[in-house]
């Protein structure tokens, strides 16, 4: 019985975004693991406040997510 815990930083995603994870990433594991465990599959967001999240000792806020999404779209 998977538990999925998807960590962000709070304010990078909409409810809808973050709406969308969670049903693809259960139907992901569903698709491994068989429809019969699809009442077992949890699934949960877990918020990170903006400017809380570090990577290589820089903090991170939910602008530079937005910003690193565009720039991704873009190219």
């Amino acid at each position: 019985m998977p538990f999925i815990d998807i960590q962000v930083i709070a304010g990078a995603f909409t409810p809808e975004e973050k709406r969308r994870m969670v049903e693809n990433v259960s139907e992901a594991i569903i698709a491994i693991e068989g429809e019969g465990l699809r009442p077992s599959t949890h699934v949960v967001i877990t918020e990170t406040p903006s400017g809380e999240w570090a990577i290589g000792g820089h903090a991170l806020t939910a602008e530079d997510v937005r910003a690193k999404r565009a720039s991704a779209t873009a190219a």
